[in-house]
This record gives C-alpha cells, sequence and structure tokens, in this order.
C-alpha cells in the first residue's frame, strides 16, 4: 500500500516540474506548446520516478520526450535545490495519452447519443400509429 508520504512527494514533484518545464528553453519542450505533467509515479525509497507526460500536438511528442530526457539532469538538480529530499529521483519520462483516450470516449458517448436521439422521433411515430 503506497503510503501518504509519497502521495505527497508525487503531488509535489508534480508541481515543481511543472512550472520548471514551462520555463525550459529548450526548443523541442519550449517551441511546440503546451506540455502537461499528468501524473508522477515515485518508488518507495525515492530513488526513481515515472514522470508521464502529455504534449498538445501528438506529432511532435516523441521531440518533447528526447528534449526532457536530455534535460532531466537540470530537471533532477533543480528538484532536489526546491524540495530539499534526502534522495532526488532519478526522473523517467514516459508519453501519456489518456487525455486522447478520454476524449475518444467522449465522442464515442456523444455519437450514441446523437444515434439515440435521431432513434426517439421514429419510435415515436410508431407508437402514434398504434
Amino acid at each position: 500500500m503506497p503510503s501518504n508520504r509519497i502521495g505527497r512527494i508525487n503531488e509535489e514533484i508534480q508541481r515543481e516540474l511543472s512550472d520548471q518545464i514551462r520555463r525550459l528553453k529548450d526548443p523541442r519542450v519550449s517551441g511546440i506548446g503546451m506540455v502537461s505533467v499528468i501524473r508522477v509515479d515515485t518508488t518507495g525509497d525515492l530513488r526513481y520516478a515515472r514522470v508521464y507526460i502529455s504534449a498538445l500536438d501528438k506529432t511532435r511528442e516523441k521531440e518533447v520526450l528526447k528534449g526532457l530526457k536530455s534535460a532531466a539532469g537540470f530537471l533532477r538538480r533543480e528538484l532536489g535545490r526546491t524540495l530539499q529530499l534526502r534522495y532526488t529521483p532519478e526522473l523517467q519520462f514516459i508519453a501519456d495519452d489518456s487525455i486522447q483516450h478520454g476524449a475518444h470516449i467522449l465522442e464515442v458517448l456523444r455519437q450514441v447519443e446523437r444515434a439515440d436521439e435521431a432513434r426517439a422521433p421514429a419510435e415515436e411515430a410508431e407508437e402514434m400509429e398504434e
């Protein structure tokens, strides 16, 4: 069972990384638009942190990940300085498509809703004929 402490550390890392990524000067990251830190999962010993990233421009997401991996040492040092943990976790950046997946599910639900609305008048007409 993950401890509450790890959960709070994950939230702090997510908040700090979001802020640092906005100020990053690497054109692979800053020149593409919005880059979001979706979630952070830190190991119990605080040695590693998986950072799930989503980019607004999905076509350049691999480029963003390369830029973030290149800046991982800098981001880790900045994290260590601001969070003052005993161990600053090594950052592993992973592409996250949960927002895109959620948008797809929403679109499927809207299609079902439109199909139901189109079918409702036909069913009402059948009931009136009977």
